[in-house]
This record gives structure tokens, sequence and C-alpha cells, in this order.
């Protein structure tokens, strides 16, 4: 990946992190999903909230186990509110279950958060976790982010955005799903969400670092649905 696309890139998940937890704090719901979580350190860091959110990672066998394997080496250990737990989106489609059977409460409402992940599996594959997202308590929300489909952004971004799509297929995890902002807001409402609406990443940034900063404004490539049941 290419230096500019990876200051983008890393400036939007920044961005969109702190929209994620913003609204956490600003709704004061009890329940925090991730799905796809990675290395969120959301759990670590939110020391003054024991008590008062239970965390929920749902990520990859493999990466949970090495996840709760160096949390434990680095003495922060596993507390009663973060709750590890093992799925594969793709071939298992009992997450629900299993989320379910880690403490999480479906009465209670919740804000889940999906993080670059969209772009890495099917569409069939994300109209179902929203599908299966419907089942959250009233007042439970929903933030998934997308990447649009390259055409549709500006020459100089549809570079950068370039850049992070040949990374990611260098790696073995290539970009296979891409949406426009009507598409994937008419997949959550026909999914059974009450609202739905995106902002773009770029309109995240501008929030939190203001006008005037261009050189450390994501790109406009990446898009945020906002879903509410």
């Amino acid at each position: 990946m290419d230096p500019q696309a990876t200051a983008k890139y890393r400036i939007g998940m920044v961005a969109r992190t702190r929209f994620v937890e913003d609204t956490l704090a600003e709704e004061r719901l009890g329940q925090y999903v991730l799905l796809g979580a990675g290395l969120d350190t959301f759990a670590q860091r939110a020391l003054g909230l024991r008590g008062e959110i239970a965390v929920f990672e749902v990520d990859q066998p493999a990466h949970q186990s090495w996840k709760q394997r160096r949390l434990r080496e680095l003495g922060y250990g596993i507390p009663d509110y973060h709750h590890l737990v093992p799925v594969d989106f793709e071939s298992d489609g009992n997450w629900w279950q299993a989320l379910l059977n880690n403490g999480f409460n479906p009465g209670a409402p919740a804000l889940v958060s999906s993080s670059g992940v969209s772009m890495y599996i099917t569409k069939e594959a994300t109209t179902t976790t929203l599908r299966q997202l419907t089942a959250l308590a009233p007042g439970s929300i929903v933030v998934m982010t997308f990447v649009l489909p390259f055409d549709l952004v500006d020459e100089p971004e549809r570079l950068a955005l370039g850049g992070a799509a040949r990374g990611a297929q260098a790696s073995g995890t290539p970009w296979i799903s891409f949406y426009t902002p009507e598409e994937i807001v008419f997949i959550a409402k026909d999914a059974g969400f009450a609202d739905a609406r995106t902002l773009m990443s770029s309109e995240i940034t501008e929030r939190y670092l203001g006008e005037g900063t261009a050189p450390l404004r994501a790109s406009s490539g990446e898009g945020v649905l906002i879903a509410r049941t």
C-alpha cells in the first residue's frame, strides 16, 4: 500500500472509531458489539465504563485466540465485561447464537459496529448479517462501513483507494464488495431497519479535524451506514 493510501485509510479508521464510540456514549447504550473486531482496544481503554457497558468482540477464531493470548501476556486479562466471540462470518451462520451464548442480552438495546469488514465479504453475507441484526431490541444502532465503486470516486481519491485495494489484494484479503450509498441504505431498509442513512468518512473526519486540514482528510471513497431498529 502506498504511503498516501495508508495515511488516508488510517485517518478514516481513527475518525470512524471516534464516531462510533461517541455515538455509544451519547445514546447511553449498555451493550457494544464489534463485528470483525480485529485489534480494537475499546475494552482496554474505557476502564471508567466497567460495569456500565458489556463489550462483545466477534471475529475469526484464529484472530480471537491470538488476541486472548496476547491480552493475558500483556497483563490485561479478560475482565467480566469483555467477551471474545469466535465466529467465521462466511461459513458459520450461527454467529447470533454464539453472541447469545456469550451473554448478549437481545432484550436490551445495543450498538453494533462493523468497521472495515463489508468490502472483504460477499454482498449476500452482508445482507444476511443486516437481516439478523434487525432482531436487536428497539433503540439499537448498527454502524457499518462500506467502500464506493471506484468509478464513483474522484480520480485523485480513486488512486489512493486503488492503492489500498492493491495492498489488500497483495496480503491475500482482496476487496470483493462495493456499495453506493443508495444501495446500502436500500439493503438495510429492505432487511427491516426502521431508519437508515449514510455519512462519508470524509464528513466524519471533517467533524473532528475541522476544515482546512486537507492533508489529514480520509478518503472520500468510504462511507458509513447508520441504521436504527
